[in-house]
């Protein structure tokens, strides 16, 4: 077969909400005739006519987290340790074997926003697709938010992954996971009721803090999950390198090609 790419990536973008809009990007764009002041500094004397058509070269100025758009969170997003005592490692220093593996896309779409996945409904899930996991696999979870990103309620919209059901995957050696939801843990507007109504300091966060157990990167904000099959494609989310920060834009895609998939 020819091999395809399918883009797992969200835009970054202005006036799309897919932060919180304390945490939304900003894009400042200059266009060609814009940029004619920037080559004039770099070029005493330049005039705009000795540039073809008057045009110089365009640009854009970002302002952004390194958690905006689709990125990869670092175990040390999660805590400041991971695997029961050690530092936890930054973006930087991601092992990028992690990064470039088989994929596996569990559904989750028929979940209610705010519900919190269980090590039952991921092992019921594998069930399903007839699918057992091995070491490195790249698991990706499609929740009901990929259907809403671009809309007001996006970030608040989805399942998200609880410790037991993260652990479920990290303790079968799974490194990387990603979600199309804001999170990779149920949206905060459902876990401060429930944190409100029981007082259970153990649901805050619960599902990024199983990396103090055992160190592992998740992506968020991915998208088009819903046209990947169960399995039979790799994953490509190489992070930015970001000096010793939390996280790192990626790029994710999906790879459709029989090659990487055939025996050595």
């Amino acid at each position: 077969m020819s091999r395809r790419i399918v883009d797992l990536s969200i835009y970054l973008e202005n006036d799309v909400l897919s932060d919180p809009p304390s945490l939304a990007p900003r894009i400042t764009y200059e266009n060609h005739v814009q940029g004619v002041a920037g080559f004039q500094r770099l070029l005493p004397g330049l005039k705009a006519e000795d540039l073809p058509d008057g045009e110089a070269a365009a640009a854009e100025w970002v302002t952004l987290t390194t958690h905006s758009g689709t990125h990869l969170d670092a175990p040390y997003h999660f805590h400041s340790t991971m695997n029961r005592g050690e530092r936890a490692i930054t973006i930087d220093e991601v092992d990028l074997d992690w990064c470039f593996q088989p994929g596996v896309k569990l559904d989750f779409r028929h979940f209610p926003d705010g519900y919190v996945v269980t090590a039952a409904d991921v092992e019921a899930e594998l069930a399903r697709i007839g699918h057992t996991l091995r070491p490195l696999e790249i698991v990706l979870v499609n929740t009901r938010a990929g259907s809403r990103y671009g809309h007001p309620d996006y970030v608040d919209t989805g399942c998200g992954m609880g410790y037991e059901a993260t652990m479920y995957l990290l303790e079968r050696g799974v490194r990387l996971t990603g979600t199309d939801a804001w999170s990779w843990d149920a949206p905060f507007s459902y876990t401060a009721r429930k944190y409100v109504e029981t007082g259970d300091k153990s649901l805050i966060w619960e599902g990024h803090k199983a990396g103090r157990d055992i160190g592992y990167c998740h992506l968020e904000k991915l998208h088009n999950l819903e046209s990947l099959p169960p399995d039979g494609f790799y994953v490509s989310c190489f992070p930015h390198k970001v000096r010793a920060a939390s996280a790192g834009w990626t790029r994710a895609v999906a790879i459709f090609d029989d090659r990487l998939f055939a025996p050595l």
